[in-house]
């Protein structure tokens, strides 16, 4: 297919972002939607409520892991762990990584905390402004000298970008026609939606999000806060993307990179920008929730976990005396029904 002949030197303008949806194919991605929907749901809902809160403070950690992974920044989960009780490396680059990844769980926390609580200021979590409370909010609670990239740059909370960029061989839009391109992403997918196309508007987004480029740093991390919680309706803070975006980087880079890409022809759509490739992010980007509801799902294997506490209080009742076997049963108890009160427990 031919290639288009338009170069466009510097965006300026939001229409040249365009589609915003992939029109093709509309229908088959919304029937794969669905579905994963559907096991979503399945599976949030297979679970004592008691036993949701406990597992998203796992769910938290290995989404902190895995956000400073995708980004490079890569550190050992034990460094988390020896974090969150501040214990921190004496190696200055493990330790800022340590800082970060708790600054991340935080936010996760008051950003979860507020969307429960329907708190009135939040505002919808597919918009410019969520993404920017994103931003801050994770910036905000490091340091200055934590905040420091190359060249002496600081990172600003929450602040639009002022310079200039290019990300590969991409440039997103100048400064100052940031607020332009912002408005209309607001307003194709700030507005509430349906439940069936609620991810399918999550995968357009964090692509269109990442191609604006609205930060001078911390684009990556803001646009996965901003996905998570895009998707906290359907997900329960079980999943989420950052672990499947991590183990698939390089697929990642190569479909977002695709997305960026002008319209190949008068058959790819009739925006300036390419609706195959949009349409086969979104449709990549609806497979890869699905893989990782199937993984959460293994993880907390509903009639296979009693055989696995089963086998983690055999291993420990061998190396600690303290451990015995009697506890495997009132612990598959209370997995399954939650907090109970000392008498009703004892029965």
């Amino acid at each position: 297919m031919q290639k288009s002949s338009l170069v466009i030197d510097r965006y300026t303008l939001p229409h040249q972002f365009e589609p915003l949806l992939p029109q093709a194919h509309l229908a088959a991605l919304r029937e794969r939607s669905s579905e994963v929907i559907t096991q979503s749901l399945r599976l949030s809902g297979a679970l004592h409520p008691d036993t949701v809160v406990s597992l998203r403070e796992r769910v938290r950690e290995m989404n902190s892991y895995y956000s400073n992974r995708i980004e490079g920044q890569s550190i050992h989960p034990r460094h988390i762990a020896r974090a969150m009780r501040a214990d921190f490396s004496d190696k200055p680059d493990i330790a800022r990584l340590q800082r970060l990844a708790l600054a991340h769980m935080d936010v996760e926390r008051e950003l979860e905390a507020r969307i429960i609580s329907d708190a009135t200021d939040l505002p919808p979590t597919l918009s410019s402004a969520f993404v920017r409370e994103a931003h801050r909010a994770l910036y905000g609670r490091l340091s200055e000298a934590d905040r420091l990239i190359e060249a002496g740059h600081v990172i600003e909370p929450g602040g639009w970008r002022t310079l200039r960029v290019a990300v590969d061989r991409h440039e997103p839009p100048p400064p100052e026609a940031l607020p332009a391109f912002l408005a209309r992403f607001d307003e194709v997918y700030g507005g509430r939606r349906l439940l069936d196309d609620r991810l399918l508007f999550a995968a357009a987004a964090h692509q269109r999000m990442a191609w604006i480029h609205p930060f001078a740093d911390g684009n990556g991390r803001a646009c996965r806060l901003q996905t998570h919680y895009a998707l906290w309706s359907l997900s329960n803070g079980l999943w989420s993307v950052s672990r499947g975006l991590a183990r698939r980087r390089d697929d990642d880079y190569l479909h977002m990179d695709a997305a960026d890409a002008p319209r190949q022809g008068d058959l790819d759509g009739r925006g300036n920008l390419s609706e195959q490739a949009l349409g086969a992010w979104c449709a990549w980007f609806i497979d890869l929730c699905a893989d990782q509801i199937a993984f959460m799902a293994r993880m907390f294997d509903i009639d296979g976990m009693k055989a696995r506490i089963s086998a983690l209080i055999t291993f420990r009742a061998a190396h600690d005396k303290r451990i015995r076997a009697e506890a495997i049963a009132p612990l598959h108890h209370l997995f399954m029904g939650g907090q109970h009160r000392a008498a009703s427990f004892a029965r």
